[in-house]
């Protein structure tokens, strides 16, 4: 199983940019470690960051490293992502 599927894709590119909806907060580190992940992977490959530039405190700096955007994607709950029941058993 491709690691990239567990990721709920972007509906429509053409779309206008309205609010996206927010994804429930992580609780898990396990699980935060790998909805970051899969999301790095989707950074190198091309996808666009989802943080906004226009952000409240203007002292804070972006990052640049996928794997650092992504973790600040999923602290603001930014991706969305999808538990697949029994998933844990197949292993």
């Amino acid at each position: 199983m491709d690691t990239d599927d567990a990721l709920i894709p972007p509906t429509d590119a053409d779309a206008p940019a309205g609010p996206r909806p927010k994804a429930p907060p992580i609780e898990s580190r396990f699980l935060f470690v790998d909805v970051a992940a899969m999301r790095a992977k989707q950074l190198r490959r091309g996808a666009m960051p989802r943080l906004d530039d226009g952000q409240s405190d203007a002292d804070r700096v972006l990052p640049h490293k996928a794997e650092r955007v992504a973790m600040e994607e999923v602290r603001q709950c930014l991706v969305l992502y999808e538990v697949v029941p029994g998933a844990s058993e197949a292993e």
